[in-house]
């Protein structure tokens, strides 16, 4: 890839955040405004609270995600001292972020070689680094789903599914001890928001558009269904569009120097969120009746206390 091509890449992911930061500024001004009319030092609290969240959320997560080693070509050359000093850096993340066998973290800080400690590096990702990586995409794909299904704000949808996707590529960052190369976090960065830029249209979402309009209308003949099943679609359809991107970084964490084309990421992509997708359904379909059920046991609860 040229370095045109490149700079490219870069100037669109610098201006997808750029986007996203005015996005939520109008927000959170027009917020603001209207706690004016209350109080003027209701609306400076209200700033400095969104400035807070704002650092925990985004700006944080792309600290780490910048200041994290990235290990360019994939290539170990013992003779490079840079190269070795990298990934020194990157067995000693792995140590520090993961709970290891005791074997796995003496293959990490006790090695004969340089070259070994690549060989080593290698078999701990494939024992034990890959199922955790798993894990995460799973667990903030529920969180978009639940988080979009609730919440009945387009651009709330938006806010939320940009945060919790860069907390997710931070946590799969950190799990790795590396980031991927520059280039492909510019690639990541266009993904998060034109799925943060998606999540805001599908608050719009009609069944109707979805169903043949006999099952449409049987639905919404019952009463409070048709809300609830629009709702849990929007969920199902943002959490698909994380667990592709939870993918894709991790294929590009995984492959990085290595040839591997756009359309086999695409695919590998499309089979894995087709995998993981009952999966994250599943959990966040248990998690509200558990919920719901705890909610009216307690009150039930209470009520006899009151009783009694």
């Amino acid at each position: 890839m040229s370095k045109k091509t490149k700079y490219l890449w870069y100037t669109a992911a610098i201006g997808c955040l750029v986007l996203f930061l005015l996005i939520l500024l109008s927000s959170i001004l027009d917020v603001g405004v209207r706690l004016r009319e209350i109080s003027v030092y209701l609306e400076y609290l209200f700033y400095v609270l969104v400035a807070g969240l704002v650092f925990i959320a985004v700006i944080n997560p792309v600290r780490i995600i910048l200041q994290s080693p990235s290990i360019g070509n994939g290539n170990m050359d013992p003779t490079d001292k840079k190269v070795i000093k990298t990934y020194k850096k990157v067995a000693k993340n792995i140590v520090k972020a993961n709970e290891l066998p005791e074997e796995q973290i003496a293959l990490l800080t006790n090695y004969k070689d340089d070259a070994e400690l690549l060989i080593n590096l290698q078999y701990v990702f494939e024992q034990s680094i890959k199922s955790k990586l798993n894990k995460i995409i799973i667990q903030e794909a529920k969180t978009v789903m639940i988080s979009t299904a609730i919440s009945q704000s387009a651009r709330l949808d938006l806010v939320s599914s940009f945060a919790i996707n860069v907390r997710m590529i931070k946590k799969l960052v950190v799990k790795c001890g590396f980031r991927p190369t520059t280039k492909n976090l510019s690639k990541l960065t266009i993904n998060v928001m034109g799925t943060a830029l998606i999540a805001e249209g599908l608050e719009n979402l009609s069944l109707d558009e979805i169903i043949p309009q006999n099952a449409s209308n049987a639905i919404s003949s019952i009463p409070f269904v048709k809300p609830l099943v629009e709702s849990l679609l929007q969920g199902v359809a943002n959490a698909l569009m994380s667990i592709r991107i939870g993918v894709i970084t991790r294929k590009y964490l995984f492959t990085d120097g290595k040839a591997i084309t756009k359309e086999e990421i695409r695919k590998e992509a499309l089979k894995e969120s087709a995998k993981l997708i009952p999966l994250v359904v599943a959990d966040t379909v248990a998690f509200f009746p558990k919920k719901v059920v705890k909610f009216f046991s307690k009150g039930k609860n209470e009520e006899e206390n009151l009783e009694n």
